[in-house]
């Protein structure tokens, strides 16, 4: 036994999702409300200051119509890794962890109380290792329910070598000769970007990005949502080499979290990445 284990709530689970989805779900209000709490509770998010020293009120609402109040302060975050606050009233420190395994996400969450005997009074009073254990069985259930959907997939092979399709993905230069106009780009899990692009309409709409997974040169990986709107896609490429030629993928899931506009529609979509991987991206790549 550690000499913490008597003190702590603990619970492992590997959810059928990929961490960039997880991530979002966990740290993103408008996903949080329809999962947090144990079953049949419901929550009113009030404060999320998603940054280390950042404040998160919220207040539970049980089945029987009590209210609790809950107030954290974050103490540590690495993105799509790890996430502590620290809860006060009781007062324990929340310690979850993120790691990739493959499409899947393994998440270690563990509570830890100041004392063994708050620890019990906790459990005894409300339940609480029911409790997490329900909150990460509604997790589970909320993250099936955003896959339900299926992603856009695109795969061609290119008549060009494996680096100089990494590269024409990943420099800021190259994306500009063929893509959008992406001021700065930097293949480094965490870096933020945005381009600006036109709807059908001729509407413009400001694309806000991170990058959350990067295999040099096989597999890059990042969130894509709108400036002013709902929702949160994201983007994967995956790449093989095939001697001298290279195998892309392309894959965007979670188009159904975006408003249900023309704008937004899956045919819009597949249009747009058809045209810029089938066409732009291949006459980009096969003449360099």
């Amino acid at each position: 036994m550690s000499e913490t284990e008597n003190r702590e709530m603990r619970i492992t689970k590997t959810v059928k999702a990929p961490v960039a989805l997880v991530w979002d779900v966990w740290t993103r209000p408008e996903y949080i409300i329809h999962w947090w709490g144990p079953k049949g509770f419901t929550s009113t998010i009030h404060t999320l200051d998603f940054k280390e020293g950042g404040e998160w009120k919220l207040t539970l609402h049980g089945p029987d119509g009590t209210d609790y109040p809950n107030r954290s302060i974050f103490k540590e975050i690495i993105p799509f890794k790890k996430i502590v606050f620290e809860h006060f009233n009781p007062h324990f420190i929340t310690a979850v962890l993120f790691e990739a395994v493959g499409e899947e996400t393994q998440i270690d969450w563990t509570m830890l109380f100041d004392t063994a005997e708050m620890r019990e009074i906790i459990i005894k009073t409300h339940k609480a290792d029911e409790g997490q254990k329900q909150n990460i069985e509604r997790l589970e259930e909320y993250l099936l329910q955003k896959k339900q959907h299926g992603p856009i997939v695109i795969e061609r092979t290119f008549d060009a070598p494996l680096q100089t399709v990494w590269e024409a993905l990943t420099n800021a230069e190259a994306l500009r000769e063929w893509s959008f106009d992406i001021k700065n780009f930097e293949a480094k899990v965490g870096f933020e970007f945005e381009f600006w692009g036109k709807g059908k309409e001729g509407e413009d709409y400001l694309h806000k990005c991170v990058v959350t997974e990067v295999q040099e040169p096989v597999k890059l990986a990042y969130s894509w949502r709108y400036e002013g709107f709902e929702g949160i896609s994201y983007v994967t490429y995956k790449l093989q080499a095939d001697g001298d030629k290279t195998h892309i993928k392309l894959m965007h899931a979670g188009l159904e979290t975006f408003p249900a506009v023309s704008a937004f529609a899956k045919e819009s979509f597949m249009e747009g990445w058809t045209a810029l991987i089938g066409t732009l991206l291949r006459d980009y790549v096969e003449k360099n």
